[in-house]
């Protein structure tokens, strides 16, 4: 988009989440391009919120950002926060596609505060790599992946060879450290013991394990089973992202398909999970979120009206616990517990995406000892989400 002489205009985006109707509107980003010629451009991000965001990703559009400052040139420039004239890390979003989508810049924002960012020419530091993922065709079509908080994979094609491991649902790997240890684990193979930096001994089976979906009908879940195909679409250093496509299965009699795009940011315990549905569905498909239940005693979270479960669970000798968590974005058509699963219950019209986050931590990783800890931070992400970091770009002479 070429800037003319003067253009001024309204540009409407929601920070890393699909809101519904009600609170789009309240979360408008004004951005004022002025023509110029200048070698910097300041970002000016509000916090809305009374809620310090520490480490949280802003989204800023690319094309924005090129009418702006039209000689931006993608290898050589940096951000760097005004007021402490230090540089922050970022990465450039392309969505899987060839063309630069946005631009996201890791902030700090204190409740109610502002900050002033400025693009400008100059060689970005490297930027310390906090998320990764990849498909692991050596460990039975597994894609896993992972931030500096903590780790997960799903299950492709290959394990069905393989019954007696065959699981459904989203497998959580914990964590005490912010490198990036998939490839560590795989490569030793020794991902059920903690080495010092965390392990997998969470338990899926059968389940939605940590925050997987399905349709509902009747009180019965229809799997999808293992995914079939994989697209990875940005991979770091601080958003990773990817789809996954599953073959069609039968839901009822009805002939289903489902697309999963899935995206983990730095800094953030839940990942953003976008479904649509598509063949035989119903006008309203029905849908659960489901976490494993244990069989021991655990917490619990149910909170209808707030679109929000979480489960604190029993400990697992020296393991120690993993707390799990998963919220939508509107109230939950219900709640219930069997005697296998917690599951939160919605729906999506026909061909219409769910969007859902879900995510996981572990106590020895030190940040979140206990369940009111874990459920707290659960109820917080979800609001904060709701709440937006707002952008403004403003051209400088």
């Amino acid at each position: 988009m070429k800037p003319g002489r003067v253009h001024a205009f309204h540009y409407f985006i929601i920070n890393n989440c699909v809101m519904p109707k009600p609170i789009f509107f309240f979360a408008l980003i004004h951005l004022l391009f002025i023509n110029t010629t200048g070698a910097q451009v300041n970002i000016n991000i509000s916090n809305p919120s009374s809620i310090d965001r520490k480490g949280e990703l802003v989204s800023v559009d690319w094309k924005s950002i090129q009418a702006a400052f039209p000689a931006i040139d993608t290898a050589n420039f940096k951000v760097i926060n005004k007021t402490t004239k230090i540089a922050l890390s970022w990465q450039l979003e392309k969505k899987g596609g060839d063309a630069i989508v946005n631009l996201l810049v890791q902030v700090d924002v204190p409740a109610n505060g502002k900050l002033v960012l400025q693009l400008q020419k100059g060689k970005s530091a490297p930027v310390h790599v906090k998320t990764y993922g990849r498909y692991v065709p050596e460990r039975k079509d597994d894609f896993a992946w992972e931030n500096d908080k903590i780790a997960f994979r799903m299950y492709g094609k290959e394990l069905e060879k393989t019954p007696k491991e065959m699981a459904y649902g989203m497998d959580v790997w914990v964590k005490s450290t912010d490198r990036m240890v998939i490839n560590e684990r795989y490569k030793r193979g020794k991902y059920h013991e903690d080495l010092g930096d965390g392990m997998d001994y969470y338990h899926v089976g059968f389940t939605l394990g940590a925050g997987n979906i399905a349709p509902m009908i009747k009180d019965s879940i229809y799997y999808d089973g293992t995914y079939a195909r994989y697209k990875l679409l940005d991979n770091g250093p601080l958003r990773t992202s990817f789809q996954l496509e599953y073959n069609e299965w039968n839901a009822a009699g009805m002939r289903l398909r489902a697309t999963k795009t899935i995206t983990l940011d730095a800094g953030t315990h839940f990942n953003k999970v976008e479904v649509v549905y598509a063949g035989d569905t119903m006008a309203a498909l029905p849908l659960v979120v489901g976490i494993i239940k244990r069989k021991e005693q655990g917490s619990m979270l149910l909170d209808e009206l707030n679109g929000s479960m979480a489960y604190w669970e029993p400990l697992h000798g020296a393991d120690g616990i993993t707390g799990v968590g998963s919220f939508l974005l509107e109230p939950a058509t219900a709640i219930k517990v069997t005697a296998t699963q917690l599951l939160m219950q919605t729906s999506t019209p026909k061909a219409k995406p769910v969007v859902y986050y879900t995510g996981a931590a572990w106590n020895k990783a030190g940040v979140f000892t206990d369940a009111a800890a874990w459920f707290s931070h659960v109820q917080l992400a979800k609001t904060t989400i709701m709440q937006p970091l707002q952008v403004v770009i403003g051209s400088i002479q």
